[in-house]
């Protein structure tokens, strides 16, 4: 899914989610839970977030996918940011750090419960004590359900459509984003996920010795409520194994 095309085309500088306005909240937050210790970012992707924290503090990274590594590198180097090749949930980092984070929905990308939860271990397993785990996270979206069918529409802008449909049985929604111009083709790309409520989460995380810290909307520490799409949630380690 996430390969060579894909990772080529991620980036999208200075507008959407590398906009300064959604980048600039999102790291001196992270900076300000660092302090002076060291962050490992799960799934870091092509440094979207990490490149410019590391600016502020020692970031490194695990990463599945080679292609978006490689996109990594056109930035900076290994030896600014190290990363790690594997899965978020089972895949260690050397070293102790003071911050593990997962931001844009990526949590979600484990399709299982069980897979989430030893994300939640994994980062507690890098963590020294009193490190945070900070989590981005959408809420599902199944009040804006259609009676009876499975499908909402997340965006509908010139050239481009989000249609998501939803398994609730399972708690999986897979995202199609198409794509388009002028003509009468399109290009689609899917992406699976399993959608998981705050409550959910929270539980995950005692589970892996974490407490819930904050909750907020955004990374400005807007209040989040009942109607908040989205928010970001950071947890304290408070035991270990």
């Amino acid at each position: 899914m996430w390969g060579a095309e894909t990772a080529r085309r991620y980036d999208t500088p200075g507008v959407g989610m590398f906009a300064p306005e959604v980048l600039e909240p999102t790291v001196e937050r992270l900076a300000a839970l660092a302090g002076d210790g060291r962050a490992v970012e799960f799934a870091i992707g092509t440094g979207r977030v990490a490149v410019p924290l590391s600016e502020r503090v020692p970031v490194s990274g695990i990463e599945l996918s080679t292609a978006m590594i490689e996109q990594l590198r056109t930035k900076v180097g290994e030896d600014t940011i190290p990363v790690v090749v594997g899965d978020m949930a089972t895949t260690r980092v050397p070293g102790e750090f003071s911050l593990v984070y997962l931001v844009f929905n990526t949590i979600s990308n484990l399709l299982t419960q069980a897979e989430q939860v030893e994300c939640f271990r994994n980062a507690a397993r890098h963590l020294s004590p009193g490190g945070h785990f900070v989590i981005e996270l959408w809420v599902p979206e199944l009040r804006r359900l259609p009676p009876g069918l499975p499908a909402t529409v997340g965006v509908a802008d010139p050239g481009y459509i989000l249609l998501d449909t939803y398994d609730v049985l399972n708690q999986h929604v897979v995202s199609h984003h198409f794509h388009f111009s002028e003509g009468t083709q399109a290009e689609l790309f899917r992406t699976p996920h399993r959608y998981i409520w705050p409550a959910e989460l929270d539980l995950m995380a005692q589970l892996a010795g974490f407490t819930l810290e904050s909750r907020h909307a955004d990374w400005r520490s807007t209040p989040f409520t009942a109607d908040s799409p989205s928010h970001v949630s950071t947890y304290r380690l408070t035991q270990t194994s």
